[in-house]
């Protein structure tokens, strides 16, 4: 006999990532509008970086960049972004504080009775967290579309946009590495049909 109070099997996750620009934002808020719980690793690491302790030790790494208690955000990624050993030091400072929010999130998810989560995670791949994944969603779209978003929604330059991108896991890897690629280079009608064939194909849809 099966014991009726044992807890509830964790939910199956469904990694979400793409390169910048690609509108994985997008895709999220499609997932969600279709039910799925959906674990936002930006938003959590936005949170992780207001915690006192976390700040304490992003100031002693990076002199400066916490004014008053508060991250100043721009200052921080410029150094960050400038150098990939501190880019690298920077995420062993936030990512594990990011990965148990995530977990707690989770949780809160079984209790809710989900049986799957979406894991929104720009660095999946970076991360080594595929291994962890039930299935992984790549949303992709050609380099200069992707570029042009960013520029236009963040007020970047080009050569700002493309040294963020060569920071991250070439986009033909992602692809390759993912069991879903969803191309977000036409309209929404034609989004939102290709995240309903991954549901589908996943058995959610």
């Amino acid at each position: 006999m099966t014991d009726s109070a044992s807890p509830p099997p964790p939910p199956r996750r469904l990694g979400l990532t793409g390169s910048i620009g690609a509108g994985k934002s997008t895709v999220a808020a499609l997932l969600r509008a279709r039910g799925l719980t959906v674990l936002d690793a930006d938003a959590q690491a936005r949170l992780a970086t207001e915690e006192p302790e976390t700040l304490e030790r992003i100031e002693a790494a990076f002199p400066g960049t916490v004014r008053g208690g508060v991250l100043d955000r721009p200052a921080l990624s410029a150094v960050a972004f400038a150098d990939p050993a501190r880019l690298a030091e920077l995420n062993a400072i936030v990512h594990p504080r990011v990965r148990a929010r995530m977990t707690v999130l989770e949780q809160q998810a079984v209790a809710d009775g989900a049986r799957w989560t979406v894991q929104d995670v720009p660095l999946l791949f970076e991360g080594g967290l595929e291994a962890s994944m039930d299935a992984v969603l790549v949303v992709d779209a050609p380099l200069d579309l992707r570029v042009a978003r960013v520029m236009e929604r963040s007020q970047f330059s080009r050569e700002e946009v493309l040294t963020r991108d060569a920071r991250q896991t070439p986009a033909a890897e992602k692809r390759q590495k993912a069991d879903f690629v969803i191309e977000n280079d036409a309209g929404l009608p034609e989004l939102e049909a290709q995240v309903d064939a991954a549901l589908q194909a996943l058995g959610i849809g």
